[in-house]
């Protein structure tokens, strides 16, 4: 009897001596947490009023006004048509079927996923790339790192069909990040996974536009290998969203981009994952402390957490907030092709500053061979938009739209994705305003080269509209700081062009304030 109520009293001093001891660890994992929670207050989660507290456009994007991004990868191989080659081939009304089957072989022998190894990018030269975005005087730059075809442009160990493992077996995005940085730029990735995914893809439904591939028994397309599968997005909803994500998380994990970029189609992704990414990444960035962004397009974020983009378009005033257009120097596909046709560079660069002036960001496209390198018309555009840019770019980085965008007889067509086009031909008598940050300069920047001794007529800037005479100290020409004579009217203002060497491109006076 005394042994039995010895052992119930040790009993219950070790379940109290147990209980103290919980509960100690308890209060010391409740502190830590607490601290942890402290510390991270400023972290965001996975809800839209949460997320809209993050600033949208970074300051440093704002300043910028320009970048430079690469549409490559597998889907160059053909070198024909467009980047949407990989459904194009099995779109039996489209020519790109015909053409596959007689160059390539039968869908049914010959799939997507046997263009890979041809895919060797044995020229590519992430030096040369990330040295061409400087010179062409763009401050941020990067990779598509994952287009429409499921095939990913980095070392990735969630998805087996990337660019490490197979094809160039190289870390594209690795290689691109630690040349662009080295070259004092942003680093950007653009992401169009989200239409992957077979979506009605049936033949009977037309083939789901939202697919990108095309489902057919006969095809590799229908496949259900655990790996083949992936590439062609023959995945259910639920297995799918999950991919989704945990491949963007691997990219901002081992890549930290400055600015990821969504094309068309996240409005395929359900809320609560693009919810998940936002969180995720913003979160990130308060790690690394960096000040980052979102690209997306139509209505698929709210315009408070992302940064709003036109596709081959812009807006025909100014607008707030801050926005992007993400554009190609070609006439066609955006991705290299034998027959592709590159825009002049005043067509580019005229599109750079129209956007600038209504306080846009220039996302502009470039389109490497399948090897890698870059072709000579395209590198000129590049190297000529630089050139400019440096001795011009006061009137472009840093600076602020003016109280009206500009002015002249050229009007604007209809883009291609809503907005403006980017493709006017504009005149000398075309002209557009930027501001200093500091609001103590105006430019104006001329659309082309004014004729020397001619007296351009400003009617923007005048008493009854924006009067600056009175407050004018000097205006010059921006590349050789050349004085230029100034008269004002009750109805304009009046510049007298100075006989001097000027830019055949654009030339930019700036009106210095008192």
């Amino acid at each position: 009897m005394v042994l039995k109520v010895k052992r119930k009293i040790l009993f219950t001093t070790s379940i109290i001596i147990l209980a103290s001891s919980f509960s100690c660890s308890i209060h010391k994992e409740t502190r830590k947490d607490v601290k942890e929670a402290s510390q991270k207050s400023n972290s965001y989660t996975e809800n839209w009023e949460s997320l809209s507290k993050h600033k949208s456009m970074p300051e440093w994007l704002y300043d910028a006004k320009f970048g430079i991004y690469f549409t490559w990868g597998v889907f160059t191989v053909p070198e024909k048509f467009s980047e949407w080659y990989p459904r194009s081939m099995y779109d039996k009304t489209d020519p790109a079927f015909k053409y596959h089957k007689e160059n390539f072989g039968d869908q049914s022998e010959f799939g997507y996923h046997n263009f890979i190894p041809m895919f060797k990018a044995e020229k590519f030269n992430a030096v040369k790339w990330a040295e061409l975005i400087k010179t062409a005087g763009a401050k941020f730059g990067g990779p598509v790192a994952e287009h429409h075809d499921g095939f990913s442009m980095w070392a990735s160990k969630v998805n087996p069909w990337n660019s490490k493992d197979m094809g160039p077996k190289r870390d594209i995005t690795k290689e691109l990040k630690d040349e662009i940085t080295k070259q004092g730029l942003k680093f950007f990735t653009s992401f169009h996974h989200e239409r992957n995914m077979q979506r009605n893809a049936m033949p009977d439904n037309g083939g789901g536009y939202d697919s990108h591939f095309i489902y057919n028994k006969e095809w590799h397309t229908s496949s259900n290998d655990p790996k083949l599968r992936l590439l062609y997005g023959n995945l259910n909803e639920a297995e799918f969203d999950e991919y989704w994500l945990e491949k963007l998380k691997e990219v901002v994990n081992s890549y930290s981009p400055d600015i990821v970029y969504f094309d068309s189609w996240l409005n395929l992704i359900p809320e609560q994952y693009r919810q998940k990414f936002c969180a995720y990444y913003f979160n990130h960035a308060l790690d690394t402390k960096q000040e980052v962004g979102i690209v997306y397009k139509q209505y698929d974020l709210p315009i408070d957490v992302g940064i709003h983009d036109i596709e081959k378009g812009g807006h025909t005033e100014i607008y707030k907030p801050a926005w992007m257009t993400d554009d190609t120097m070609s006439f066609g596909s955006w991705s290299y092709t034998d027959d592709l046709k590159i825009k002049p560079t005043s067509m580019v660069l005229h599109s750079l500053i129209d956007i600038v002036s209504k306080n846009g960001v220039l996302l502009l496209n470039a389109s490497p061979r399948a090897d890698g390198s870059i072709p000579n018309d395209q590198e000129k555009v590049l190297e000529e938009m630089g050139m400019w840019l440096k001795g011009n770019g006061e009137a472009i980085y840093n600076t602020r739209p003016w109280l009206i965008h500009g002015g002249g007889p050229t009007g604007s067509s209809t883009g291609n994705h809503g907005g403006m086009s980017t493709t006017n031909v504009y005149t000398s008598n075309d002209y557009r305003f930027t501001q200093s940050k500091d609001g103590k300069s105006v430019y104006l920047i001329m659309l082309g080269k004014p004729e020397v001794g001619k007296r351009i007529k400003i009617r923007e800037i005048a008493p009854h509209r924006y009067p600056l005479g009175s407050k004018i100290q000097k205006v010059i020409e921006l590349q050789t700081n050349v004085d230029a004579k100034v008269e004002e009217t009750d109805s304009c203002l009046y510049i007298t062009i100075p006989d001097i060497e000027m830019n055949n491109l654009a030339v930019v006076f700036k009106i210095i304030l008192k």
